[in-house]
């Protein structure tokens, strides 16, 4: 059966979707692939909409942060509508804010600085001491390994081609009801070449950086965000990028979620390349409701 033109199964199809169509002077319009959800996947959106604040921002200018928060969700069946703000151009700093749209109604808020490179005071954490990628069985070892017997819905997620590949440290979860602490560490390596482009690069790791966060609150409770029981989602998104990074190299994202309550779950998180430099990092705050009928 030929593959829909519209699946995201490698790199350059992820850039495809991320070169948005400019409707007016400050608004853009993108469109989201089939995935097999029934909403758009939050990564997505906030890649996209790193891309639109970016195309009204001076050359010389790259993200340091973003902040955003997930309103409704998303219809992939229809386009997307992003509106910039040009909140302010600084000597050395830029704003923007974003607003992403669809059926009349906001869906989705941005807001993301943009800064000249300079030099300054620097230190940071130190990588986590993991298994290498390549000391893990591969994708289809490891997930045939531990997911054999589980639910379809969990087996498609995790086999299906994607622009991404994903080797996680362990898989203990999925195959557990038992709590465990709130940590968890994936590799993961671009399906393709990213281009050297330092905004295609930050909106690639804004892509990845909505995986596994919302899972991590919930290894405590035994849970995973495939759970019937649980009803999950985004509900803010925070990054910070710290370095440039080519991208062509196994990073590894390392999450913990140091609260939960109020059906909400903190999670934070760090992505690092291998060589051990921290490029970029992330905190999430996910809605984790049990349903009313359990």
């Amino acid at each position: 059966m030929p593959r829909p033109e519209n699946v995201l199964t490698d790199i350059e199809h992820l850039v495809g979707i991320l070169d948005l169509e400019k409707i007016e002077e400050n608004i853009y319009r993108g469109t989201s692939p089939d995935v097999g959800w029934q909403r758009v996947f939050g990564g997505l959106v906030i890649s996209q909409a790193l891309v639109a604040a970016n195309r009204t921002v001076a050359p010389d200018r790259f993200v340091h942060s973003l902040h955003s928060y997930f309103l409704r969700p998303g219809d992939p069946t229809i386009p997307i509508l992003y509106e910039v703000d040009r909140i302010r151009d600084g000597s050395s700093f830029t704003t923007r804010r974003v607003v992403a749209i669809q059926h009349g109604k906001a869906i989705f808020t941005l807001s993301a600085s943009f800064q000249i490179d300079e030099p300054g005071l620097k230190h940071q954490s130190s990588m986590p001491d993991v298994p290498l990628p390549e000391d893990l069985p591969n994708p289809e070892q490891l997930y045939e390994s531990y997911l054999k017997d589980a639910p379809e819905h969990i087996r498609r997620f995790w086999l299906r081609e994607r622009p991404v590949e994903i080797i996680p440290v362990s898989m203990a979860h999925y195959i557990s009801n038992d709590a465990l602490p709130p940590e968890q560490h994936i590799w993961i390596k671009a399906n393709g070449k990213v281009p050297a482009s330092r905004p295609l690069q930050a909106a690639f790791l804004a892509y990845l950086s909505d995986m596994t966060l919302l899972d991590t609150s919930l290894f405590p409770h035994g849970l995973s965000v495939f759970e019937r029981t649980i009803q999950g989602a985004s509900l803010d998104h925070s990054m910070w990028f710290h370095a440039p990074d080519p991208l062509d190299d196994w990073l590894l994202y390392t999450t913990d979620s140091p609260f939960a309550g109020g059906a909400r779950g903190l999670s934070r998180g760090s992505i690092f390349n291998r060589a051990g430099r921290l490029i970029a990092s992330t905190a999430q705050e996910g809605l984790i409701r049990k349903r009313a009928n359990d």
